[in-house]
């Protein structure tokens, strides 16, 4: 499609005229108002639908419609290799756009210019690998365009032409939609300006989290105390995939050390992976550790509820959001391996990010496991924390830069 029939669409979807101003006086078929006058429309394009995103996306549309705004959302399918993990969520209201992969994953094509008739603004993710949104964001002048991703990748070799094209496609949009604050930093670096961007601090649903932990009784935790031979409350667990960024053998390593320095903790794992041979063989020579394998709904939470701290020197992602809501502080270390979600630890307020090395952080855990001021404050910023890390939230602070983004004229 050449840049001007691109841009010249307009008519809606269903063939609809458009009124003045973009809004929509026709009706439906079925008599009901296509879109009130004064209201708008935002696209959001996904390249596939995690089913994780799936009450993010219906609490935004009810937060959308609060503030006169009416939300489509249109998605594709993963790669081959995404769809072998079932993860795929399903929303009647969505639009399905067809996709189709090249160069083994590399190269996505996912038309979608077919529903930007209506739209007042279309959010699309920045990946490199969607070539439809290179329209949108070079030749497109008639709608406001947002990103929504980590940030900018910009830590390449900053003079190859991929990265130089990086830095003028991250610049290619009206507004920034970054995850969190560690996103912030990236954004910047292309030279896109600071008050064109929201951080929407990414989240997953965590009701069904709090409902299982409002669950947890001071009797269900005693019988399952006794059932796993549990002999103190110096109790450590870590709740998680076995893989190598999770820095399993520094972990072992660091449980040791805890374990010298509290002589009553006791570790539990959770989990599965590549690396389980690793924690299998620790715990079969320390009696104090113990693997549980893949434990979910209330059974891990009232294990998380067991212990005093949840101990993860690795990649720390969403899993915080488990340590918030159930009140049990996260303590990790300064490896750089972490997902954007460990912009909310607070160290010393909600969490503790020690050094990185094995004495530095197993110290850190044995003096926070053993001072209960400590402990107290800690969790105390965590209850904090989880009523701030909401998709509620994530969606009020989306339709915040939605409507600051119409406020102000194009950048692009």
């Amino acid at each position: 499609m050449s840049a001007s029939a691109f841009n010249d669409r307009t008519t809606t979807r269903k063939g609809l005229p458009l009124a003045e101003g973009g809004d929509l006086t026709a009706a439906r078929p079925d008599g009901m108002e296509l879109q009130h006058r004064g209201r708008r429309s935002v696209l959001v394009v996904q390249r596939r639908l995690p089913h994780y995103r799936v009450p993010y996306f219906e609490a935004l549309r009810v937060e959308l419609s609060r503030r006169g705004w009416d939300l489509r959302l249109a998605h594709g399918v993963g790669t081959a290799a995404e769809q072998i993990k079932n993860d795929g969520g399903s929303i009647a209201w969505a639009e399905p756009l067809e996709t189709r992969y090249f160069l083994g994953g590399k190269l996505c094509w996912q038309p979608f210019s077919h529903l930007i008739g209506d739209a007042a603004m279309v959010v699309v993710t920045p990946e490199n690998k969607l070539v439809n949104n290179l329209p949108l964001q070079f030749w497109r002048s008639n709608v406001r365009v947002g990103l929504w991703g980590h940030g900018a990748n910009l830590q390449g070799t900053m003079g190859s032409l991929r990265e130089r094209f990086k830095r003028i496609a991250a610049k290619r949009t009206d507004w920034w939609f970054g995850y969190t604050d560690m996103s912030i930093p990236l954004i910047l670096q292309s030279g896109f300006p600071a008050n064109r961007i929201t951080t929407l601090n990414n989240a997953v649903d965590t009701i069904e989290l709090q409902a299982l932990k409002n669950n947890t009784s001071r009797e269900s935790l005693e019988v399952l105390r006794a059932k796993l031979g549990l002999k103190g409350d110096s109790i450590g667990i870590y709740v998680g995939s076995l893989y190598e960024e999770k820095r399993i053998d520094f972990m072992m390593v660091a449980a040791k050390n805890i374990q010298e320095k509290v002589p009553d903790f006791e570790f539990l794992v959770v989990g599965d992976g590549p690396q389980r041979p690793i924690v299998e063989e620790f715990c079969a020579t320390h009696r104090w550790a113990k693997y549980l394998g893949i434990r979910k709904g209330q059974e891990k939470v009232d294990l998380i509820s067991l212990a005093k701290v949840m101990i993860n020197p690795g990649l720390v992602g969403l899993s915080i959001l488990d340590s918030f809501v159930i009140r049990t502080p996260m303590l990790t270390t300064d490896c750089g391996l972490h997902s954007p979600e460990i912009a909310y630890l607070q160290h010393g307020v909600n969490g503790v990010m020690s050094e990185n090395s094995a004495d530095a952080y197993s110290s850190a855990v044995a003096a926070t496991i053993s001072d209960a001021t400590t402990l107290d404050r800690l969790r105390a910023g965590c209850e904090l924390s989880a009523g701030k890390y909401t998709i509620q939230n994530m969606a009020a602070n989306f339709a915040d830069g939605v409507e600051a983004c119409a406020s102000q004229p194009l950048f692009r």
